[in-house]
């Protein structure tokens, strides 16, 4: 494809549009406006405006059809604004553009929040941009800190609960890779889970090694047992992990070997009449969705 051939979706200009000339595509609601989504975009428009001008497909008549950006029309109106810089498409796309954006993880927003910090910009403006107390602003330039640089680099781009990094912190820093590597392989990144894993590490690899770890209802022996199983299991569970791919594709090739096998009436009918279980074997292995896409 040369470079000739290539067609922009839109006009590099934008272009300032009235809010009424807007033909929005769906609604909003009083659950748009009463959900945490929109209070703190409400409070960025207020406070630093519009970042992402809207995406607009012309009309007769002088409207636009809104394809994206119905949340941002939501809340310059209730700002009583009543215009927008949009960027006109050239072409009506059926799907919202917002769709293919990946939502930014909690260790990218603390990165951005101390840059800005640095750069001198006030704990309450920032608190007002994301819609944020200042003492959770605030909370933010310790977020990290404690836990160290590999697991923070494990989890830069997976939405961490902030209680996670909490319950990190309780290890020591090998413990915390090894934690890491875990809820990544389970995709699992909640407060909850990191409590389990905490909870079953053993005390030398505590940093207060005297905090007794305590679960209602459960007697310091169970959790000692609860302990050492958990561990067996974790160590079973990297080596699947790490092994996985690998297994995968030796069984995918075994497929392709194995198809052309089972279409051949010859070797059916010798293994049917010799090695039945063999020839249940492979027919299931041939028929398998599970390595399907």
């Amino acid at each position: 494809m040369t470079p000739s051939s290539l067609k922009a979706a839109f006009e590099f200009e934008g272009t300032v549009v009235p809010l009424d000339k807007l033909l929005p595509t769906r609604g909003g609601g009083e659950k748009l406006r009463n959900s945490a989504k929109y209070r703190a975009l409400l409070a960025s428009v207020r406070e630093v405006g519009i970042v992402e001008p809207l995406s607009v497909f012309p009309q007769k008549g002088g409207k636009f059809l809104l394809l994206d950006g119905h949340v941002r029309v939501e809340a310059l109106r209730e700002l009583g604004i009543t215009e927008v810089l949009c960027l006109i498409a050239k072409q009506d796309e059926g799907y919202t553009y917002n769709q293919k954006v990946n939502r930014i993880a909690p260790v990218q927003a603390n990165r951005m929040i101390l840059k800005a910090l640095d750069a001198g910009v006030s704990e309450e403006r920032i608190a007002k941009a994301l819609n944020l107390s200042p003492q959770t602003v605030r909370g933010n330039r310790h977020l990290l800190q404690g836990v160290c640089r590999e697991a923070v680099e494990l989890l830069r781009d997976k939405h961490v609960a902030h209680g996670t990094f909490t319950l990190l912190k309780k290890v020591k820093p090998l413990r915390q890779m090894e934690m890491a590597e875990i809820m990544v392989a389970a995709g699992n990144y909640t407060a909850t889970y990191a409590r389990a894993l905490v909870m079953t590490t053993g005390k030398d690899q505590l940093v207060d090694p005297e905090d007794p770890k305590k679960i209602p209802g459960v007697k310091p022996e169970d959790l000692a047992r609860l302990e050492h199983e958990t561990r067996v299991q974790e160590k079973d569970f990297r080596v699947l992990d790490e092994t996985y791919n690998e297994q995968v594709m030796a069984l995918t090739i075994a497929r392709g070997y194995l198809r052309p096998l089972i279409d051949n009436g010859r070797v059916v009918r010798y293994l049917s009449q010799n090695r039945r279980e063999f020839l249940t074997e492979f027919q299931r292995i041939v028929e398998s969705t599970a390595l399907e896409g």
